[in-house]
């Protein structure tokens, strides 16, 4: 048997976020360019570069949120919801190949360093396109953390990346103009590609653990043992017990399987009406879960020839020990 939350919402409620990060990411990177154009530092032109890529990551999250938006068919039962880590993970190379542009470019300047100019302007329009970044990244990853989009939160992540780079960028520009070391430019923006670039090799597992179906947080699991314990004890004398518990995550989307041991002499009806509280009551803790449940009768020896995955703590039946 399987159920849904009731409560689950839609990936296609959460592209607004997107085109929030696009529309942010074109003014940014405007912005920066600007400053790129009237200071001449590789610095500023690195910050600039990873703009380019953060507007071509929200265009790939808008793209992954609709496709993680239709609903499930026959050659997609379990839904489309990976398509987020998809997402996720073309972030991280995307932050990766960024991060080689810059530090070409920046290897390049303090080959041949150049004198930087209009420091002061540039580094005000900088400080603001880092303000407008913050605050909108904080708002994406606040909304993907609670609408448990991996797309949402790796897109806002993208962009608080951005933020510290900047800072960076603002300080060593700023170093540059009070000491006239110009080598000092380049070296900023080469500290910019070894910090972007851990940030996409993150978000290049994560994608990589989720398109490998890992199983749910501890926390998560950990719910779903605590509502087990409680429906065991709701019937003494081991008369209903679990195993094989085993779960994975699909983008927004928590999947959660488990055989159930019921006493053989129940009624279809009275084995139904358990497995039925039991989905509502998982699916309730965790919104968005989908349950799937196996009922076996506790006598028989066969229903324990299932083994236990390793690391899951199990409600186990009387006849396991």
């Amino acid at each position: 048997m399987q159920s849904m939350s009731a409560g689950h919402h839609h990936a296609s409620d959460l592209t607004k976020w997107a085109w929030l990060s696009i529309a942010t990411a074109l003014v940014t990177m405007g912005m920066k360019y600007g400053a790129y154009a009237l200071t001449g530092s590789v610095g500023l032109l690195s910050d600039a570069i990873e703009t380019l890529v953060n507007l071509v990551a929200a265009i790939v999250a808008l793209v992954a949120l609709r496709l993680a938006a239709r609903p499930a068919d026959d050659k997609h039962p379990f839904g489309h919801g990976k398509a987020e880590y998809m997402s996720a993970g073309a972030e991280g190379v995307m932050i990766v190949v960024a991060a080689v542009l810059i530090a070409i470019t920046a290897i390049e300047r303090l080959i041949n360093p150049e004198p930087i100019d209009s420091v002061g302007i540039g580094l005000l329009v900088t400080g603001l396109a880092t303000v407008l970044n913050l605050v909108v990244g904080m708002l994406i990853v606040r909304a993907g953390k609670r609408e448990r989009s991996i797309t949402l939160v790796a897109d806002g992540k993208h962009l608080l990346t951005d933020v510290w780079t900047s800072v960076g960028v603002i300080v060593g520009v700023g170093l540059v103009a009070v000491t006239h070391w110009a080598p000092l430019d380049s070296i900023v923006a080469l500290a910019v590609a070894i910090n972007i670039l851990q940030v996409g090799y993150g978000l290049v597992r994560h994608a990589f653990d989720g398109l490998l179906d890992r199983a749910l947080p501890d926390e998560d699991r950990h719910v779903v043992q605590r509502i087990l314990e409680a429906v065991a004890a709701e019937h003494p004398d081991g008369m209903v017990a679990f195993h094989d518990l085993q779960t994975r995550e699909a983008g927004r989307m928590r999947f959660i399987r488990m055989h159930v041991l019921v006493p053989g002499s129940w009624t279809v009806a009275q084995g139904h009406e358990l497995v039925e509280d039991l989905e509502t009551r998982i699916a309730t803790a965790l919104p968005g879960a989908i349950v799937d449940t196996h009922l076996e009768p506790i006598e028989d020896p066969r229903a324990y020839g299932h083994g236990r995955p390793a690391g899951i703590r199990d409600v186990s039946d009387p006849h396991a020990h």
